[in-house]
């Protein structure tokens, strides 16, 4: 009877505890969290509202946390405590961090505004609030869309972290051009989701309503749990009709908007400058060589090119420029083949190099583009290493006749060095992100500038009506691209005429274009789909970067001028930009105010050493919602410098990452997805992995005695008759009744009828025949030695592909089954016609260097 009592007891305190947690779970409650977006001639005004009720019997702390674009200006932030508002006020950097610092020696909070990833920013503000309160957060931001590949896009990141009573996404479009294709495409959706979507569209209109129900929200009906975590996208393009563009007006401003297709491309001349120093091993130097197999094979057969490799040398691939006939690009992709990575770092001499090569090039088409491309992932270290003495010499040898990109891989390099050289040069900077997709990024810059169908185009207006002009001559224009003029119209005039002269490829052209003032203004007099004056914010959007994209190339004295200009657009436009912040004020008794400043790509590298997201409380509960937040990859941030590594959790607690290496690791064909691969069973003879009929290959491998890793593997090529034994002891190489012994204490490359085998000293070994997959295993050093196998240019696969590793690259997709409860963490992968179930987990990445943080992977056992 006394243990019958003691149970019962037992039983009810445990109950009570269960209430409690869940209580205290649920005590900050979003109840209502709306995006609402307006897009009017690409200009996007975009306003998230957040609602949130203290459900506790005491004071919790609220999170407001907003990933917005970096392309973005903040315009507006408040909160709202129980009917009193606290809002957030632009003023000069300067003065503002004058007093944030005073506020920050007195021991109040940081920064609200970080870098989180390539597109993003990440807005964060806490309060703490009463029991039973409610607050309100209000953020507005602005944005021009910009159009690249031929789309416009907007980029809506997602992920309240809770189920919400009234969640909406609400865009609205208007395009006066009219709406020529629109698509919406998202990261999270399901059957039940889709079902909360609607999309109505005219001729100029379009309307996107996402309401999904709390039920429709839920990962599953027992589970409380969100589905909502990811990217939510719009993509559109409008119609063109004039020659000339589209001219529209609005309250005195104007906007032209010009984007010629269906143009002859120009012929490109392009040097390639790569970056092979010692900093480049490993991954970096193999996605590099991945991406620039695939930019080869993108090349046109009019095009000419060529290749200059630098670390603390400079050499060159040929010593002139060579056409893109197939068997040139053969070569090429030859030579690509064999980069490898070692010593300094000498960028000076190596684009010296190539501005001479173009200079002396010869027999080049009469009407050609000249470019140069940077890929970079370090600091000058060798020759000559002060940046500015750099960017004067280049600046000087270019002279204006052809443009420098330049590509800065990772956070080692100094962005503002390459962003002034290359704004110098007529060119642009772009950061190439460590991350598996990297390849991808620098195909994708690739082609953004592989079309140009326009150059030397001049936009041309009456001087005497238009007032504030955007900058109006431009050198070079891409297919898919858009150039925008903006200006004020000063006079009261009828006509609004311009003419465009520009050089096609087979033509000098001159375009005009006369728009009637008053027809354009009553294009825009339904207020219901515009926000404000839009073009005359647009134009002040537009000529703050410009002001501030000049201002990074001026001298000392110029730049001053400039960033004096752009503050004051800043201010009298009420944008967060480089030049000004926002104090965010908070109620008596808290941290009395927080600052917003806006980070640029260089801000990027004072914090790489540092987490991105703020720390969760642990002593207090802390509900926090994430909307616009990261990709499932940004949840690990990483410390660099062999630091260990931590996830932040909803349930804000710090928990360890996994250290593991996993068995066997690939990246799904097509797919920017990771599968981390665990054998069952000890030690065998022999495993299966991989089979290829028409590649005439074989991989098999045996685990290890001690540690159930792979310690050997076996490649068997049909065509030539070869096999590659390799342990962690030594590789073999086996060829007409002959073998060649390499260690792995040193580097070297053997080669038997076309088969490439090269060894870098404790760290890989390749395998590489022409039109084959190539074989990558990768020597680890981690307790027991091990070896880690993988393969790149995985399209070379045939259908016919098997094995316990091979069924992966031509039978496996992930899918979906209502039938079938899964956790946030959880997928299904359909692989030859078999369902599995896979669990993200976090692995060490064999293929990066072994001081690399873990990475994201979906796990699954198989059987060999």
């Amino acid at each position: 009877m006394e243990e019958r009592r003691l149970l019962t007891l037992m039983v009810f305190s445990l109950l009570i505890v269960l209430a409690e947690t869940i209580a205290q779970k649920h005590a900050i409650e979003i109840y209502s969290l709306h995006v609402d977006c307006k897009v009017t001639s690409r200009f996007a005004h975009t306003v998230i509202t957040s609602k949130i009720v203290n459900r506790a019997n005491e004071s919790k702390e609220a999170t407001f946390e907003v990933e917005l674009p970096k392309t973005a200006f903040i315009t507006n932030f408040s909160m709202s405590i129980d009917g009193k508002v606290y809002p957030g006020i632009i003023k000069e950097k300067a003065s503002a961090q004058k007093e944030y610092d005073a506020a920050v020696s007195r021991g109040q909070s940081a920064g609200l505004v970080k870098i989180t990833d390539r597109k993003l920013e990440q807005f964060h503000v806490s309060v703490s609030i009463a029991a039973t309160s409610k607050v309100t957060f209000e953020l507005m931001y602005e944005e021009l869309l910009k159009r690249q590949l031929g789309k416009f896009e907007l980029l809506i990141k997602v992920r309240p972290k809770q189920l919400v009573k009234q969640f909406q996404i609400d865009v609205h479009i208007f395009e006066p051009q009219g709406i020529c294709f629109l698509e919406t495409d998202s990261t999270f959706m399901t059957n039940e989701l889709t079902e909360a979507l609607t999309k109505v569209q005219n001729e100029t209109k379009a309307h996107i309503l996402f309401k999904p129900t709390v039920e429709q929200q839920k990962i599953n009906p027992e589970l409380d749990e969100t589905l909502l975590n990811g990217d939510f996208v719009v993509r559109y393009d409008v119609k063109r009709g004039a020659a000339a563009g589209d001219i529209q007006i609005a309250n005195g401003y104007f906007v032209h908007y010009f984007a010629p297709h269906e143009m002859p491309v120009f012929p490109k001349n392009v040097v390639f400058v790569i970056d092979r120093s010692g900093s480049m091993a490993g991954r970096k130097i193999e996605q590099t060589r991945d991406a620039l197999l695939k930019i080869l094979q993108d090349l046109h057969p009019e095009d000419h090119f060529s290749f200059i490799t630098f670390n603390n040398k400079v050499v060159e691939w040929k010593s002139s420029l060579l056409q893109a006939t197939a068997e040139n690009v053969a070569s090429a992709a030859g030579f690509v083949r064999t980069l490898s990575a070692s010593g300094g770092t000498d960028i000076n001499r190596a684009l010296l190099t190539a501005v001479s090569m173009l200079d002396k090039a010869e027999r080049l088409p009469e009407r050609s583009v000249s470019m140069i491309i940077l890929l970079t992932d370090g600091q000058p270290t060798s020759g000559e290493v002060n940046v500015e003495v750099i960017q004067e010499n280049i600046q000087k040898v270019i002279n204006g006749k052809f443009a420098l990109f330049c590509l800065g891989f990772g956070f080692d390099v100094s962005y503002k060095f390459l962003e002034k050289m290359a704004l110098s040069n007529e060119g642009i900077a772009r950061r190439i992100y460590e991350n598996a997709d990297a390849a991808l990024q620098l195909q994708g810059f690739y082609q953004e500038v592989a079309t140009p169908i326009l150059m030397k185009i001049e936009m041309q207006y009456p001087e005497n009506t238009i007032e504030g002009l955007t900058k109006n001559n431009f050198k070079l224009f891409f297919e898919g691209s858009e150039i925008i003029v903006s200006g004020k119209i000063s006079n009261e005039i009828d006509l609004l005429p311009v003419e465009i002269r520009a050089q096609s490829h087979t033509s000098d052209l001159t375009l005009k274009e006369e728009a009637n003032v008053k027809e354009k203004e009553q294009v825009f007099q339904n207020q219901s789909y515009i926000f404000g004056n839009f073009i005359e914010k647009l134009w002040a959007y537009l000529t703050i970067q410009q002001l501030l994209e000049k201002s990074i190339s001026a001298q000392e004295e110029n730049k001053k001028t400039l960033e004096a200009q752009a503050l004051e657009l800043s201010l009298r436009y009420s944008f967060v930009t480089p030049l000004t912040s926002m104090v965010v004020t908070k109620p008596a008794g808290q941290s009395q105010s927080e600052l917003a400043n806006k980070p640029t790509e260089a801000d990027n590298e004072k914090l790489k050493n540092f987490p991105v997201r703020a720390k969760a409380p642990v002593t207090k509960l802390s509900s926090r919602y994430f909307l616009l937040a990261p990709k499932d990859d940004l949840d690990v941030y990483r410390l660099r410098g062999g630091s260990p590594a931590v996830r932040l959790t909803d349930k804000t607690r710090a928990q360890p990452l996994a250290h593991e290496y996993p068995q066997l690791l690939l990246q799904l064909p097509k797919q920017n997805e990771i599968i981390c691969l665990n054998t069952h069973g000890k030690a065998q003879p022999s495993v299966h992995l991989l089979s290829d009929p028409e590649q005439g290959l074989t991989v098999t491998g045996k685990l290890g005695d001690r540690r159930n890793r792979f310690v050997q593997f076996e490649i068997t090529y049909v065509n030539p008759p070869a096999r590659i034994h390799a342990s962690t002891d030594e590789i073999v190489l086996s060829h007409n009744n002959q073998s060649i012994q390499l260690l792995w204490t040193e580097s070297a490359t053997s080669t038997a009828q076309g088969l490439r085998v090269s060894v870098e000293k404790e760290r890989s070994l390749t395998a590489s025949l022409s039109d084959t997959v190539t074989v990558k295993i990768s020597f680890v050093k981690f307790l027991d030695n091990f070896l880690g196998l993988y393969f790149l240019n995985t399209d070379h696969f045939s259908d016919k592909v098997s094995g316990v590793l091979g069924q992966f690259y031509s039978k496996a997709k992930f899918g979906s089954d209502s039938n079938i409860n899964l956790r946030a963490d959880e997928r299904l992968l359909s692989v030859s016609g078999s369902q599995h179930k896979v669990t993200r987990q976090y692995k060490k990445d064999y293929r990066l260097e072994s001081t690399s943080g873990p990475v994201p992977c979906w796990s699954i056992d198989v059987t060999p």
